[in-house]
């Protein structure tokens, strides 16, 4: 049911659903729920000359999904897969901020122009409903708290521009042509399968290894969701009426500084070291975003989405996880 007393009355059943960057680490597991809801779901993944499609290559409903290798800039290769799609998630990005400091254009190419054709397919083929990704770092460091939807825009990285861009994009779309699109921007999503580039697992790895944990700025604050919610979230908004044209923050309106979760971290798998700074840092001081909170009264209102996992036991599967994948050293080798 709804906050707003309303329901989600539709379903997957028997809808075509094509999700771009589907191999990646949410889009993997919003593939895998998308079947288990009962969608024909295509997988849109970049194409490698190996043939691999990231985690979906292990994933026990591989034979499930269609998998479509291509490239999201192809405006003629993303309308021939879009084809008979009734709806459209689309993950598909550069995400890693450190790498935008070092190759800005091929951000601005992937995540707004990639973007661009996603929605002239979707307008093209006629897509019932569109589901962009945003991202918390749009908003770069919060100015009033907790965030809501009607936060100013700051971009404090080439990877947050880009996003930028391409949300702008989707809003153009939507205000021009009244294309279905909406926009979900989640907070920091972190479990299962996330690379060790982000700091959740960063920290899990060092304390499995039992080594002294280095990380950076331990003073900035973020609002953590567990993957399973943020893919809830992506699910509701696919199906719920009549939220054209909004952008809805997915977080849990709580906050935890980098320190005090590298602690917690710490007191779950039984290392004894605690965190510490470490004077070389990737990301420049002007760039770092000190503090991100979300409201999500939106996501509760229209799509009657609450987060359903806490902190602690979001880290205690994580770790689960990770402590059972850590002789791995690929994607295509972790056990699901």
């Amino acid at each position: 049911m709804r906050a707003d007393g309303g329901s989600v009355t539709e379903s997957f059943a028997q809808k075509t659903v094509l999700v771009t960057g589907a191999a990646g680490f949410i889009g993997s597991h919003l593939a895998e729920e998308l079947v288990r809801r009962n969608a024909k779901v295509r997988a849109f993944v970049r194409y490698k000359s190996d043939g691999s499609a990231g985690w979906l290559d292990r994933s026990p409903l591989r034979r499930d999904i269609d998998v479509v290798p291509g490239d999201i800039t192809d405006h003629d290769n993303m309308r021939s897969a879009m084809k008979g799609c009734d709806t459209v998630l689309h993950l598909a990005a550069l995400i890693a901020i450190p790498y935008s400091y070092v190759a800005p254009l091929s951000y601005q190419r992937v995540n707004v122009e990639g973007t661009l054709s996603v929605l002239q397919a979707a307008r093209e083929v006629g897509v019932r409903r569109i589901v962009h990704t945003s991202t918390s770092e749009t908003y770069g460091t919060a100015r009033y708290v907790p965030i809501d939807e009607n936060h100013p825009l700051q971009a404090q990285s080439p990877y947050a521009a880009s996003k930028v861009g391409a949300d702008k994009m989707a809003e153009a779309f939507f205000a021009s042509f009244a294309t279905p699109v909406v926009t979900v921007r989640p907070f920091n999503t972190y479990g299962p399968r996330q690379s060790e580039r982000a700091v959740i697992p960063a920290v899990i790895t060092q304390c499995l290894a039992r080594r002294e944990v280095k990380l950076g700025n331990l003073s900035p604050t973020r609002d953590f969701v567990f993957v399973a919610d943020t893919v809830d979230g992506f699910c509701r908004a696919a199906l719920t009426p009549g939220v054209e044209g909004l952008t809805i923050n997915l977080g849990t309106g709580r906050e935890v500084s980098i320190g005090d979760l590298a602690r917690l971290i710490a007191e779950l798998t039984g290392h004894s070291g605690g965190p510490m700074t470490e004077e070389r840092r990737v990301r420049p001081h002007k760039s770092e975003v000190q503090r991100l909170l979300a409201n999500a009264e939106l996501a509760q209102a229209k799509l009657g989405w609450k987060p359903a996992t806490q902190l602690k036991e979001g880290l205690e599967q994580t770790i689960e996880w990770m402590s059972a994948n850590r002789d791995k050293s690929r994607p295509g080798d972790y056990v699901l």
